[in-house]
């Protein structure tokens, strides 16, 4: 069984090309990770990456053929699929890179005799030329058997990154709450400039005056943590703001009430964490925000 130490890389293939397996073979190929085949559906993708990291191009048989690890790295809906057209090996590992997607996956591989594991980077692949270099100081969630749960975290510390054990099973929880720090971080700035535009500020204006906001947020998290970042009429226990708010928010319409009652139920458990206010005005707040109980 081939294992992986720092100083000794093990041959790598992809089967899929698309932003993640850019970003991550490209880190890898910049660690001194020796890709040795690239598969996609189309073409030109392939041929890239191939190109950019001195690999071959081939089909997704070539690169089982060839490769140790073979990162399966194509929609999630698509993975069994392909995985169970492959010719597997024993000792050979197969993984893929779906935030919530289980092993289960790639059980073809396994049933074939071959090791499987998850990989997931905790980063937003945005297609940008430098994903590759950003992809550095990312989490990276893993679930694998032993021996291979250690040389997948020492191949995840050798490309920057830190790994992160998942619990079988909780793939799809892990998941959901990647999605907070990500796709819906920007729907509440989405709403956020949707409520400003109702105010009156023009759409690109809005966009513009939310970074200063965001960007001083993030740091102070960073430096305090999330509870000790916390401000608002929550972290003051302005009971009369959240009145004005969710008045204002009622008239609207649609779903804008619900969605800030609802963020404010999570800042109410912020507030706790942190221990101000008291527990009695933040039982006050919540008594407001659930009138009819």
């Amino acid at each position: 069984m081939t294992s992986f130490a720092i100083e000794t890389p093990v041959s790598v293939g992809w089967i899929g090309a698309g932003r993640l397996a850019r970003a991550l073979a490209m880190r890898a190929h910049g660690a001194g990770v020796r890709t040795v085949a690239v598969a996609n559906r189309s073409s030109a993708p392939a041929a890239w990456l191939a190109h950019a990291t001195g690999a071959k191009a081939a089909d997704p048989q070539g690169v089982a053929d060839a490769a140790d690890w073979v990162f399966v790295t194509v929609p999630d809906d698509a993975i069994p699929g392909v995985v169970n057209h492959v010719r597997w090996r024993p000792g050979q590992l197969v993984l893929h890179c779906s935030g919530a997607g289980e092993r289960d996956l790639l059980d073809a591989a396994r049933h074939a005799g071959a090791d499987t594991a998850s990989f997931h980077p905790l980063f937003l692949f945005a297609g940008l030329p430098d994903d590759a270099e950003r992809l550095g100081g990312a989490s990276i969630a893993i679930d694998a058997d032993a021996p291979h749960d250690a040389a997948l975290a020492s191949f995840a510390l050798r490309l920057g990154c830190t790994p992160l054990k998942v619990r079988a099973g909780q793939r799809a929880v892990y998941h959901a709450g990647a999605n907070y720090a990500a796709s819906f971080l920007l729907c509440a700035l989405h709403e956020a400039a949707t409520l400003w535009g109702a105010a009156g500020i023009d759409r690109d204006a809005a966009v513009a005056a939310m970074w200063p906001l965001v960007d001083g947020t993030l740091a102070a998290a960073r430096a305090r943590g999330l509870a000790g970042a916390l401000a608002g009429p929550v972290s003051r226990g302005d009971s009369g703001v959240i009145d004005k708010h969710l008045q204002a928010l009622d008239a609207l319409g649609a779903d804008h009430a619900a969605l800030y009652t609802a963020l404010t139920r999570r800042a109410l458990a912020l507030a706790a964490e942190r221990g101000t206010p008291s527990a009695d005005v933040l039982a006050g707040l919540a008594a407001r925000l659930n009138p009819t109980q």
